[in-house]
Protein backbone atom coordinates (compact mmCIF):
# COMPACT_ATOMS: atom_id res chain seq x y z
CA UNK A 1 0.00 0.00 0.00
CA UNK A 2 1.69 3.00 -1.19
CA UNK A 3 0.50 6.96 -0.58
CA UNK A 4 1.61 7.35 -4.59
CA UNK A 5 -1.55 6.38 -6.17
CA UNK A 6 -4.52 7.40 -4.81
CA UNK A 7 -6.43 5.41 -1.99
CA UNK A 8 -10.48 4.63 -1.06
CA UNK A 9 -11.26 4.54 2.32
CA UNK A 10 -14.72 3.09 3.24
CA UNK A 11 -16.31 3.44 6.88
CA UNK A 12 -18.59 2.25 8.59
CA UNK A 13 -22.14 4.60 10.00
CA UNK A 14 -22.69 4.47 13.30
CA UNK A 15 -20.23 4.67 16.13
CA UNK A 16 -17.51 4.84 13.22
CA UNK A 17 -18.18 7.69 10.83
CA UNK A 18 -20.42 9.29 13.86
CA UNK A 19 -20.46 8.68 17.59
CA UNK A 20 -24.30 7.53 17.74
CA UNK A 21 -26.32 4.58 16.43
CA UNK A 22 -28.94 6.07 14.78
CA UNK A 23 -31.45 3.70 14.91
CA UNK A 24 -31.56 4.03 19.00
CA UNK A 25 -32.04 7.84 18.34
CA UNK A 26 -35.08 6.83 16.33
CA UNK A 27 -36.05 4.69 18.85
CA UNK A 28 -35.74 7.18 22.01
CA UNK A 29 -38.48 8.79 20.30
CA UNK A 30 -40.43 5.88 19.56
CA UNK A 31 -39.94 4.66 23.46
CA UNK A 32 -38.36 1.45 22.17
CA UNK A 33 -34.49 2.34 22.89
CA UNK A 34 -33.80 -0.51 26.02
CA UNK A 35 -34.94 -3.26 23.69
CA UNK A 36 -33.30 -1.71 20.52
CA UNK A 37 -29.94 -0.96 22.29
CA UNK A 38 -29.86 -4.56 23.48
CA UNK A 39 -30.64 -5.99 19.64
CA UNK A 40 -27.70 -3.60 18.59
CA UNK A 41 -25.22 -4.68 20.72
CA UNK A 42 -25.91 -8.57 20.23
CA UNK A 43 -25.88 -8.15 16.46
CA UNK A 44 -22.35 -6.03 16.46
CA UNK A 45 -21.07 -8.98 18.34
CA UNK A 46 -22.16 -11.48 15.70
CA UNK A 47 -24.56 -13.33 17.84
CA UNK A 48 -27.48 -12.34 15.57
CA UNK A 49 -28.16 -12.38 12.36
CA UNK A 50 -27.96 -8.91 10.90
CA UNK A 51 -30.89 -8.58 8.65
CA UNK A 52 -33.69 -10.63 10.92
CA UNK A 53 -32.10 -7.95 14.01
CA UNK A 54 -32.57 -5.09 11.65
CA UNK A 55 -36.55 -5.81 10.86
CA UNK A 56 -36.76 -6.68 14.19
CA UNK A 57 -35.32 -3.30 15.70
CA UNK A 58 -37.24 -0.98 12.44
CA UNK A 59 -40.56 -3.02 13.41
CA UNK A 60 -40.60 -0.83 16.78
CA UNK A 61 -40.23 2.71 14.74
CA UNK A 62 -43.72 1.79 13.85
CA UNK A 63 -45.98 4.70 13.16
CA UNK A 64 -43.08 7.25 13.99
CA UNK A 65 -44.06 10.89 11.69
CA UNK A 66 -41.45 11.52 9.08
CA UNK A 67 -40.53 14.67 10.69
CA UNK A 68 -38.54 12.53 13.13
CA UNK A 69 -35.75 12.30 10.54
CA UNK A 70 -35.00 15.97 10.86
CA UNK A 71 -35.45 15.83 14.61
CA UNK A 72 -32.63 12.80 15.18
CA UNK A 73 -30.42 14.26 12.60
CA UNK A 74 -29.83 17.17 14.48
CA UNK A 75 -28.88 15.01 17.42
CA UNK A 76 -26.12 13.30 15.23
CA UNK A 77 -22.65 13.84 16.28
CA UNK A 78 -19.37 13.41 13.54
CA UNK A 79 -16.80 11.13 15.72
CA UNK A 80 -13.67 13.74 16.37
CA UNK A 81 -11.08 13.85 13.74
CA UNK A 82 -13.69 13.21 10.70
CA UNK A 83 -13.35 16.46 8.74
CA UNK A 84 -10.04 16.02 8.89
CA UNK A 85 -9.76 12.69 7.79
CA UNK A 86 -12.07 14.09 4.72
CA UNK A 87 -9.72 16.78 3.63
CA UNK A 88 -6.51 15.03 4.32
CA UNK A 89 -7.66 12.27 1.62
CA UNK A 90 -9.41 14.89 -0.86
CA UNK A 91 -5.86 16.92 -0.59
CA UNK A 92 -3.97 13.49 -1.91
CA UNK A 93 -6.58 12.36 -4.79
CA UNK A 94 -7.66 9.89 -2.59
CA UNK A 95 -11.76 8.87 -2.23
CA UNK A 96 -13.87 8.19 0.96
CA UNK A 97 -17.04 6.33 1.13
CA UNK A 98 -18.98 5.05 3.82
CA UNK A 99 -21.26 2.57 4.15
CA UNK A 100 -24.15 2.06 6.79
CA UNK A 101 -26.55 -0.73 8.09
CA UNK A 102 -28.51 2.42 9.30
CA UNK A 103 -30.94 4.47 6.81
CA UNK A 104 -29.99 6.90 4.09
CA UNK A 105 -32.96 9.50 4.97
CA UNK A 106 -30.38 9.98 8.20
CA UNK A 107 -27.28 9.50 6.06
CA UNK A 108 -27.79 11.33 3.06
CA UNK A 109 -27.90 15.03 4.76
CA UNK A 110 -24.69 14.02 6.35
CA UNK A 111 -23.12 12.75 3.53
CA UNK A 112 -23.54 15.71 1.73
CA UNK A 113 -22.44 18.02 4.90
CA UNK A 114 -19.49 16.02 4.73
CA UNK A 115 -18.94 15.86 1.04
CA UNK A 116 -18.39 12.41 1.04
CA UNK A 117 -17.90 10.73 -2.38
CA UNK A 118 -20.44 7.90 -2.06
CA UNK A 119 -22.71 6.67 0.75
CA UNK A 120 -25.13 3.46 0.73
CA UNK A 121 -27.52 2.82 3.36
CA UNK A 122 -30.84 1.10 3.99
CA UNK A 123 -33.66 2.66 3.51
CA UNK A 124 -36.95 2.77 5.77
CA UNK A 125 -40.17 3.05 4.28
CA UNK A 126 -42.94 5.96 4.93
CA UNK A 127 -46.55 5.63 3.86
CA UNK A 128 -48.58 8.80 4.63
CA UNK A 129 -46.00 10.69 6.34
CA UNK A 130 -45.59 7.88 8.91
CA UNK A 131 -42.80 5.27 9.47
CA UNK A 132 -44.64 1.69 8.83
CA UNK A 133 -41.77 -0.41 10.82
CA UNK A 134 -40.87 -2.19 7.39
CA UNK A 135 -37.89 -1.43 4.87
CA UNK A 136 -37.49 -0.42 1.07
CA UNK A 137 -35.07 -2.33 -0.78
CA UNK A 138 -31.90 -4.40 -0.47
CA UNK A 139 -30.70 -4.78 3.43
CA UNK A 140 -27.36 -3.67 3.60
CA UNK A 141 -25.81 -6.25 5.61
CA UNK A 142 -22.18 -7.42 5.37
CA UNK A 143 -22.51 -9.26 2.39
CA UNK A 144 -23.28 -6.14 0.88
CA UNK A 145 -20.88 -3.48 2.52
CA UNK A 146 -18.04 -6.05 0.77
CA UNK A 147 -20.00 -5.20 -2.74
CA UNK A 148 -20.21 -1.33 -2.03
CA UNK A 149 -16.63 -1.19 -1.23
CA UNK A 150 -15.40 -3.27 -4.24
CA UNK A 151 -17.53 -1.38 -6.89
CA UNK A 152 -16.37 1.96 -5.41
CA UNK A 153 -13.27 0.84 -5.83
CA UNK A 154 -13.85 0.06 -9.66
CA UNK A 155 -15.76 3.15 -10.36
CA UNK A 156 -13.23 5.03 -9.31
CA UNK A 157 -10.36 3.35 -10.72
CA UNK A 158 -8.55 2.54 -7.30
CA UNK A 159 -7.13 -1.13 -6.96
CA UNK A 160 -7.87 -3.18 -3.93
CA UNK A 161 -4.92 -3.13 -2.31
CA UNK A 162 -5.15 0.65 -1.95
CA UNK A 163 -8.53 0.26 -0.09
CA UNK A 164 -8.90 0.54 3.61
CA UNK A 165 -11.80 -1.02 5.13
CA UNK A 166 -12.74 0.94 9.22
CA UNK A 167 -15.63 -0.13 11.14
CA UNK A 168 -16.55 -2.09 14.43
CA UNK A 169 -18.81 -3.94 14.23
CA UNK A 170 -19.16 -8.17 13.04
CA UNK A 171 -21.40 -6.64 10.03
CA UNK A 172 -18.02 -5.09 8.92
CA UNK A 173 -15.98 -7.86 8.77
CA UNK A 174 -16.60 -8.92 5.51
CA UNK A 175 -15.46 -5.68 3.34
CA UNK A 176 -12.98 -5.49 5.71
CA UNK A 177 -11.20 -8.59 4.47
CA UNK A 178 -11.92 -7.51 0.79
CA UNK A 179 -10.12 -4.30 1.47
CA UNK A 180 -6.66 -3.84 0.89
CA UNK A 181 -5.89 -2.78 4.96
CA UNK A 182 -8.93 -3.61 7.93
CA UNK A 183 -9.10 -1.13 10.84
CA UNK A 184 -10.83 -1.44 13.46
CA UNK A 185 -11.82 1.55 15.07
CA UNK A 186 -13.20 1.76 18.77
CA UNK A 187 -14.07 -1.97 17.97
CA UNK A 188 -15.96 -5.08 19.36
CA UNK A 189 -12.79 -7.96 20.59
CA UNK A 190 -13.58 -10.11 17.47
CA UNK A 191 -13.22 -7.31 15.20
CA UNK A 192 -9.94 -6.46 16.93
CA UNK A 193 -9.10 -9.59 16.46
CA UNK A 194 -9.38 -9.62 12.66
CA UNK A 195 -8.34 -6.70 12.01
CA UNK A 196 -4.94 -5.42 10.42
CA UNK A 197 -4.59 -2.37 12.32
CA UNK A 198 -6.36 -1.28 15.55
CA UNK A 199 -7.31 2.45 16.69
CA UNK A 200 -8.81 2.35 19.72
CA UNK A 201 -8.53 6.55 20.65
CA UNK A 202 -12.11 8.43 19.20
CA UNK A 203 -10.48 10.47 16.68
CA UNK A 204 -10.58 9.79 13.04
CA UNK A 205 -7.55 11.59 11.52
CA UNK A 206 -5.79 9.16 13.44
CA UNK A 207 -5.87 6.75 10.50
CA UNK A 208 -3.93 9.64 8.16
CA UNK A 209 -0.25 8.86 9.49
CA UNK A 210 -1.26 5.29 8.82
CA UNK A 211 -1.61 6.23 5.18
CA UNK A 212 1.53 7.97 5.37
CA UNK A 213 -0.77 11.37 5.03
CA UNK A 214 0.25 12.95 7.95
CA UNK A 215 3.45 12.71 9.87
Amino acid sequence: MTRSTPFLVVLDADSTLIEDEVIELLADVAGSRELVADVTERAMRGELDFAESLRARVATLAGLPASVFAEVGRKIRPTPGVHDLIAGLHANGSRVGVVSGGFHELLDPLGDALGLDHWRANRLEVVDGHLTGGLVGPIIDAAAKATALQEWAAADGVALTQTIAVGDGANDLEMMAVAGLSVAFNAKPRVKEEADIVIDVADLSQLLPVLGLRG
